[in-house]
């Protein structure tokens, strides 16, 4: 998409009314599913099955299943909860054992402690992967709050995700920044003069950046204003959520110098001139960086080239919802996407000056921190004062985001994030109770064994029956003998979350998800791009982002990094106004 493009776009079939989404449409979803989807490669009529048909919900605010057929991994009684808590229990086999009294600092760039390769460990404990950034982690986690949230469930308790709503939209609609639009959500909106509000985002300021927008509680605590709460959960994703809306803002500042022919509200409007047809156009062009970056940036990273390439050139084989009727299949949502657990880094550089102003020397007052600190006073209390971690929720002078830390702009500060196997940093094996999403259960507080639980909440299958449905081969007991060692029936029916980890290990050296996690998780997202009738991939699939284009990098690009470097996510917040070369903040 360029300013000078003529060319004359093709309608849209969803609406963008204020306060209706894909599941506000209540459409009957289908799906090809699971085994189904042998035949669906040579027989097209295969894809158009109507309402009722396996692992499809009755409409699109449900989850769904792809391999409806496949039994759960194991029965839900006490004893394979009880294995499953161990499997995830703080200094158990998944824990990276990181050495938190180190100090963040060292954490990431002390060798002794940082996990990566040693003389006697020629993995490490917890490797740092060379082929993402730190902020790859984040884009996960803003993409999952996107398109997937469960509210209702009970961990270990079997539910029947066909009758279970998901409060987020199944489409890559930023829902958890717009919120369903100015009808809908007008709280998210600046007010004007007239009393009407909109187009603009309400963006929120710290002491010293941009935050998300937040409210005062009058008692030392603040509620931010959002689409989805969970992007406050911590500092960084907080940014990221800020980021969007300082796109978002400056694409309707600057949208009268757009040729918006191509995007399909242009097409049903004809003027930029109303406030809502503003929202409507700056929102698609947001939304179209937004997804050409999970295409050619995210997934690359997360699933490998070959991946991505397979499922754009061949298409879809196990998700193929058809046009407005996408569902959240809950093998993605509850465990294959949730490998991005296994890339956090117990530590990070959120910024380079601390809040004493901004810099052109990147060790000027840099702020390190752990994500979560259990020993931080009131830890699992109200926020109510500027931790020494990166819990989200409070504004304060140092609580915003130096991004060159976390996207490679050529300066040499980018850091990597961690590689995708069974060891999870030990942050996360104490979640602060602010960090787990409102309306959810609480207990227990660790990470791994909620995801562990959730395998059987929703009776998910096993690795081993996900791989032979797809056709690749499973991993052995052998490659699996470490949860065997816990309790032997899961080295060869291994929960899903699990056996995604460790198959990107064992197939892609961690640097990537392997055939069974990257293909649920590459056909999900295209997937879902390809059920929205207004996506780039479906109106203008030769689009290329064209803001942000005149970001000058660095002399010293890391080229290690996967994916197109083209156009990144540091292009997007350059854009943003959320990053300049040189400047340190």
């Amino acid at each position: 998409m360029t300013r000078s493009d003529s060319s004359k776009p093709r309608p849209s079939r969803r609406q963008f009314l204020g306060g209706v989404g894909v599941a506000g449409a209540a459409a009957v979803a289908t799906s090809v599913t699971g085994i189904d989807a042998i035949s669906a490669l040579t027989d097209p009529a295969a894809a158009a099955h109507g309402p009722g048909a396996p692992g499809a919900p009755a409409n699109s605010a449900l989850f769904g299943r792809l391999f409806p057929s496949l039994p759960p991994f194991a029965s839900a009684t006490d004893t394979v909860r009880a294995a499953l808590v161990e499997v995830g229990a703080q200094g158990g086999i998944m824990d990276a054992r990181d050495d938190l009294t180190a100090g963040p600092k060292r954490l990431i760039i002390d060798p002794t402690v940082n996990g990566n390769p040693t003389a006697t460990d020629a993995y490490g404990s917890n490797p740092d992967n060379p082929t993402m950034t730190a902020g790859s982690t984040f884009v996960g986690q803003f993409t999952d709050h996107d398109i997937t949230f469960d509210q209702t469930s009970q961990l270990g308790v079997p539910q029947d995700p066909l009758a279970s709503p998901n409060t987020r939209t199944p489409a890559l609609d930023l829902d958890s920044v717009f919120g369903g639009g100015p009808a809908h959500r007008p709280d998210l909106y600046v007010t004007n003069s007239d009393g009407t509000v909109g187009p603009k985002l309400k963006i929120g300021v710290g002491a010293k950046h941009e935050d998300v927008p937040r409210v005062d509680n009058g008692d030392g605590t603040y509620s931010a204003l959002l689409g989805d709460p969970r992007n406050d959960e911590n500092v960084i994703i907080a940014g990221l959520h800020a980021g969007h809306i300082m796109f978002y803002n400056r694409v309707i500042d600057d949208l009268a110098h757009f040729d918006v022919r191509r995007f399909p509200s242009a097409a049903k409007q004809g003027s930029v001139a109303h406030g809502y047809l503003q929202f409507l156009l700056a929102r698609e062009i947001t939304l179209w960086h937004y997804q050409w970056l999970l295409v050619h940036e995210h997934l690359p990273q997360i699933v490998g080239q070959a991946m991505v390439d397979d499922v754009l050139t061949n298409g879809n084989k196990l998700y193929r919802p058809p046009r407005n009727d996408a569902f959240m299949p809950i093998e993605f949502g509850g465990a294959a996407y949730r490998f991005g657990h296994s890339m956090v880094r117990p530590s990070y550089r959120a910024n380079f000056t601390s809040g004493a102003g901004d810099s052109t020397d990147p060790a000027a007052n840099p702020f390190f921190a752990l994500v979560f600190d259990p020993t931080q006073p009131n830890f699992s209390g109200p926020v109510n004062s500027d931790r020494d971690d990166l819990l989200g929720g409070y504004p304060a002078a140092r609580r915003y985001i130096g991004w060159q830390t976390f996207f490679d702009l050529g300066d040499g500060q980018v850091k990597p994030n961690k590689k995708i196997d069974t060891t999870i940093s030990s942050v996360l094996f104490t979640l602060p109770l602010p960090a787990i999403a409102p309306h959810t259960q609480t207990a227990p507080t660790v990470l791994p064994q909620r995801n562990l639980l959730r395998q059987l909440t929703w009776g998910l299958p096993s690795g081993q029956a996900v791989a032979a449905a797809m056709g690749a081969t499973p991993l052995t007991a052998s490659d699996l003998s470490q949860i065997g060692s816990v309790y032997a029936p899961f080295a060869t029916s291994t929960p899903l979350w699990y056996y995604v980890l460790a198959e990107a290990k064992i197939a892609a050296g961690g640097l990537h998800l392997g055939p069974v996690g990257g293909r649920i998780v590459a056909e999900t997202l295209i997937g879902l791009l390809r059920a929205d009738p207004t996506s780039y991939l479906n109106v203008y699939p030769r689009f290329r982002p064209f803001l942000g284009t005149d970001l000058v990098m660095g002399s010293t690009p890391n080229t290690g990094i996967t994916g197109d470097r083209s156009y990144t996510r540091a292009h997007f917040l350059y854009y943003a106004g959320a990053v300049q070369p040189g400047l340190y903040r």
